[in-house]
């Protein structure tokens, strides 16, 4: 059997993306991650499964699944590329399409042929539903790692996030603390863990060690995390642009129990098929 895909990016935040609705496709975690390596296989941050909506509220189910086989419930970036394959290949004719996921409904809209804008969702601040291994809420946490204190925001927007203010994020240590942070026991769904640097209260860079793929060129939830913790410390306006290492998301956050929302562009790399 061959298995058609796409290979799609935002930001260089890349994805093999396949459509289940017109393919059987039944997928292993070591098939995934299989396909995920960068020398022997397809390589990418994520892949990106289609299927048929489960729900009569969403036109499709937008399934994700991270470089090391394990399936998560949320990928901004990823969310962008779904409403632009979805719209190429003829699967929908809408221009807005709502997209059910493991943590809710996603609406996604076709601003042109590149750019999509996403609802994101209301972030989570609740410690039990992010989750943290405490039951106090605070806008910051303290961890001791190997006798250094690590201070961060955390929120869930969808998927668990651990945001850091750092001086400079160019020289930030993302892999040593974001391989400690990630698996951490704070955080029993495991992390991911930004690395924000405040340029003034309308941008900032951010780099992100992403659980199950480790730091990627983008994270569209990442940006809308530190976007919203930002905000709640006064420290960004509620429009910013966010410096991602592959490019610029345009978010606006309006307060505690709004959605967050992100544009950015999409970019299509190849057509292929692979023999199962």
């Amino acid at each position: 059997m061959n298995l058609k895909f796409s290979k799609m990016h935002g930001l260089g935040n890349d994805f093999m993306v396949i459509d289940g609705i017109n393919q059987s496709v039944s997928l292993s975690s070591q098939q995934v991650s299989q396909w995920a390596d960068r020398h022997f296989g397809i390589g990418f941050d994520q892949l990106l499964l289609v299927e048929k909506a489960q729900t009569e509220n969403a036109l499709f189910k937008y399934r994700i699944f991270n470089s090391d086989g394990s399936e998560v419930a949320q990928c901004g970036n990823g969310a962008r590329c779904f409403a632009r394959f979805v719209t190429e290949k003829g699967l929908t004719d809408q221009t807005i399409i709502p997209v059910e996921t493991h943590s809710g409904l996603l609406q996604l809209n076709m601003i042109d042929d590149v750019n999509v804008e996403v609802n994101m969702g209301i972030p989570n601040f609740e410690p039990v539903n992010i989750p943290l291994d405490t039951d106090n809420r605070l806008d910051s946490y303290q961890l001791d790692i190997d006798g250094h204190v690590i201070e961060f925001s955390a929120l869930s927007i969808g998927n668990p996030h651990a945001v850091i203010i750092v001086e400079n994020v160019d020289s930030a240590a993302v892999e040593s603390i974001g391989s400690i942070l990630e698996p951490h026991p704070f955080f029993p769904q495991k992390v991911n863990v930004g690395f924000m640097q405040i340029i003034n209260r309308n941008e900032f860079k951010l780099r992100v060690f992403e659980r199950g793929a480790g730091e990627t060129q983008a994270c569209g939830s990442g940006a809308c995390a530190a976007m919203a913790a930002a905000v709640k410390l006064d420290l960004l306006d509620t429009d910013a642009t966010a410096h991602l290492t592959g490019g610029k998301l345009q978010l606006n956050w309006q307060g505690e129990g709004q959605p967050v929302m992100m544009t950015g562009s999409t970019a299509q790399v190849y057509e292929g098929e692979i023999k199962i």
